[in-house]
């Protein structure tokens, strides 16, 4: 793909340009003649019409009703009548949130960004059933912060929407060639600061842009129904933690082209897939582990069957172009994926990042960019095709805090790790028999396998990096292994895998 070049002086003005695209048609529920004779208070004028309809009369020889009596009887009518035929709404959009150029990049080793490869997205899906309404916004960002970002937005759409803060789950696509918002601090919190005038000017905007992303597909919610399915794209992706025979693991962020040629995949347990190499030095067989290939789409279309808005969930860490492209603003392969739903299908397509912690992309660079997209992609417009959808829908939502523990604070920075636990928040989204479950930090496949295998939920879709960032989340047996997930990566203690899937699954059951 070709890149493209901006120069712009930075401005507030500048970045809050209000570009977006909008999909939604705003339609009238649809009700059937007898009901809504009924609910205006006029009498039928055919016999079917009178048979299906409610009537009641009184008589002068009768008992008198006083006024305040008929009004209170005919809210209470038009009331059953509003709640028993309200329907499925739902509403899609997406703004630009692309910074200016000059913007460090997040993985640009403090270098500014000089080009853009593809646009970045706030990306929104709104779902109401009358009752209860839910928001889900995928951003192009490396992460999202819970009191930095994610509450600033939740804030706002309460005050403008009336939208619960529990009901407003927001996903960072974990980009690693996006905008560098605030300074590293593997141990948290409070040390994240805008790293400069810049970012803090970029902070506020994009802030309102998420937040307005979600507005404007509110405003443009139509009558909807909704499905799930899933597919499989084991081809492109593995886990980078082969286990050596002494028993530990060294992450191994990428191989080359003569060992992956040797790539063996293994179908294994509960839909996932084992990925196998040989070290063609002396024939060895590499140990992997499993990784979760699973492609989960979502489906939203209108009364016509065309489609609003897609979901896309899949579980491999966005670096295709990282670090090759290090100066240039990307959101990378999810980019691809999305375009290529969009294009096929219409509509907006929203990425999740699923259970991505130690599985990455088996070739890097531009080329195999576009090729994880077209793949997974693909798959996602294949299994759209299929979804069985439905507009008896009733929705909920349940958010929870929970404490992980910390690790110890090496000794030279022993002064200012005072805090022996953080606190954050687990979520899940439930549309009708499909459960959306968010999970904040980069948890590894293993950890997700437990909480599928006990939840035994059949459309569970989990999306991590979700509503705040907090590294990696491990399985215990990680810290023995080693491994850049459970040592440099991680500020968490051993046991903060097991405490995600005991929280995880308390909170599935409460909302089943």
């Amino acid at each position: 793909m070709a890149m493209r070049t901006q120069t712009s002086d930075f401005k507030l003005e500048n970045v809050y340009d209000n570009r977006l695209s909008v999909v939604s048609r705003a339609s009238r529920p649809r009700v059937s003649k007898a009901s809504r004779l009924r609910c205006e208070g006029q009498r039928p004028s055919t016999r079917a019409d009178r048979m299906s309809a409610t009537r009641f009369h009184t008589r002068s020889q009768g008992p008198s009703f006083t006024l305040p009596f008929l009004l209170a009887l005919a809210a209470t009518v038009l009331w059953s009548c509003s709640v028993s035929q309200a329907a499925l709404r739902g509403g899609c959009s997406r703004i630009d949130i692309t910074p200016p150029l000059g913007t460090t990049l997040i993985g640009s080793k403090g270098q500014p960004s000089d080009t853009v490869r593809d646009d970045l997205y706030a990306k929104a899906m709104v779902l109401s059933d009358g009752r209860t309404t839910v928001a889900l916004l995928s951003i192009d960002l490396l992460y999202t912060a819970l009191e930095e970002i994610t509450e600033p937005v939740r804030a706002i759409l309460k005050e403008k929407l009336d939208i619960p803060p529990q009901n407003i789950m927001i996903c960072a696509t974990h980009t690693h060639s996006g905008p560098e918002v605030f300074t590293r601090s593997k141990l948290p919190p409070k040390s994240r600061v805008p790293v400069s005038d810049l970012a803090q000017a970029y902070l506020q905007v994009l802030i309102r842009k998420m937040a307005d992303s979600v507005i404007v597909a509110h405003q443009g919610m139509q009558e909807v129904k909704i499905g799930a399915a899933v597919g499989q794209v084991p081809e492109v992706l593995y886990n980078r933690r082969p286990l050596a025979k002494d028993g530990r693991v060294k992450t191994t962020f990428s191989l080359p082209p003569e060992v992956v040629a040797t790539r063996r995949i293994e179908p294994a347990a509960d839909g996932e897939a084992k990925i196998a190499f040989t070290l063609l030095s002396d024939g060895t067989p590499l140990e992997f582990g499993g990784v979760d290939p699973r492609v989960y789409v979502l489906r939203m279309e209108d009364s016509e069957g065309r489609i609003v808005g897609s979901l896309v969930d899949f579980g491999c860490h966005p670096v295709s172009i990282y670090p090759h492209f290090s100066t240039a603003v990307s959101a990378d392969y999810p980019a691809f994926v999305t375009r290529v739903v969009e294009q096929a299908e219409g509509g907006v397509s929203l990425f999740l990042l699923g259970l991505a912690g130690n599985t990455v992309p088996i070739q890097r660079g531009a080329g195999p960019c576009a090729q994880i997209g077209k793949a997974v992609g693909g798959q996602a417009v294949r299994q759209l095709q299929f979804v069985a959808t439905s507009d008896d829908v009733a929705l909920n939502a349940r958010s929870r805090q929970v404490a992980f523990p910390l690790k110890q604070a090496p000794a030279d920075k022993a002064e200012t790790a005072t805090l022996e636990s953080i606190t954050t928040e687990i979520q899940v989204l439930r549309l009708g028999d499909i459960y959306l479950l968010g999970l904040p930090g980069e948890v590894l496949v293993e950890v997700g396998r437990e909480i599928r295998r006990k939840a035994g939920i059949e459309n569970l879709i989990i999306a991590t990096v979700t509503n705040d960032t907090i590294g990696y989340v491990c399985h215990g047996r990680a810290y023995d292994e080693g491994g850049y997930e459970a040592e440099a990566g991680a500020s968490l203690a051993q046991g903060a895998g097991e405490i995600m899937v005991r929280e995880a699954l308390a909170l599935l059951g409460e909302i089943k």
